[in-house]
């Protein structure tokens, strides 16, 4: 079907309308759970989940600590669907398969989109187990060409030249900062620039050097293609990193970094990621009427 360089609009649209007939949910919040937060999916009501591999259309995810599975249900009263485990460049994916999801929940009618990831910190001031609301991204494997927009434009979806300058939600980001200061983690939680490398290698010293003398707070290798291509489509992003690492800037440093440690943070501070975005998921529209109130 996939000649590697388009997906036909058809083939969103089945993958939707095949969803859309197996599960009675039609969400208009979609979440991304990144490395070990898995567990935000757990917690929703009246679940309908569907393995990856018996969606038609769907890649296959294949990193430890991201589940593979794609599950419907409530929260809040809210129709939602988490995907448990995403996509990434490094598992050879083509960044069309690994964006894929995105324009499938758009067609179901999904409005916000809420990505969480697992990152290392570059700023001084971010330790293991921070949150970092995500304020904006430099996307490195966009700046070369590795862009899921690049090929044909599908009008359809978005325009061929999008704007990025806005992509994360301002009105969602305070909420969230307010939230925070509600639940009384407000010394976690701080927001900052996410950075995307390809991966799956961890960054060498002079690449972690050359990242944060360029204004870089976390980096990962993530969410960003899965932004820009929500954008791109009219949806309203929220991102958060957890921040599982430092990232070695320093010869004399002996430490290194390796997956298990992230996957550990994840579990140590998930339940307050899942907290966080229980809370914003609860509020989300409420301050969307607020704010139009506030306009008139």
């Amino acid at each position: 079907l996939e000649n590697g360089t388009t997906i036909h609009h058809d083939e969103y649209q089945k993958t939707s309308d095949w969803l859309m007939s197996h599960t009675k949910h039609r969400p208009i919040v979609a979440i991304i759970c990144g490395s070990g937060l898995g567990m935000l999916a757990d917690t929703l009501k009246c679940q309908d989940s569907f393995d990856y591999s018996d969606i038609p259309g769907f890649p296959q995810s294949t990193v430890q600590g991201h589940a593979g599975r794609l599950v419907f249900g409530e929260l809040k009263g809210k129709s939602c669907v988490c995907m448990q485990g995403r996509f990434h460049m490094y598992e050879g994916h083509s960044l069309l398969k690994t964006t894929f999801p995105i324009r499938v929940f758009k067609l179901m009618g999904v409005e916000t989109l809420i990505v969480t990831n697992a990152a290392g910190s570059l700023a001084d001031g971010l330790r293991p187990g921070d949150i970092m609301i995500i304020k904006d991204h430099i996307n490195f494997p966009g700046l070369v060409g590795l862009n899921p927009l690049c090929g044909p434009n599908d009008e359809k979806f978005g325009p061929r030249f999008p704007a990025m300058s806005g992509c994360y939600d301002k009105g969602l980001r305070s909420l969230v900062m307010e939230l925070a200061k509600q639940m009384g983690v407000s010394s976690l939680v701080q927001e900052g620039v996410y950075a995307m490398v390809g991966g799956p290698n961890f960054e060498t010293i002079a690449e972690a050097k050359l990242l944060h003398r360029l204004g870089v707070d976390a980096v990962g290798m993530s969410t960003a293609p899965e932004v820009v291509v929500a954008t791109h489509c009219g949806l309203r992003v929220f991102g958060l990193s957890l921040i599982t690492n430092k990232v070695v800037k320093s010869y004399e440093d002996s430490e290194s970094v390796n997956h298990e440690g992230v996957l550990e943070v994840g579990r140590l501070r998930s339940q307050t990621v899942q907290q966080l975005v229980t809370e914003l998921i609860s509020r989300m529209e409420i301050n969307n009427n607020e704010n139009t109130n506030n306009v008139s």
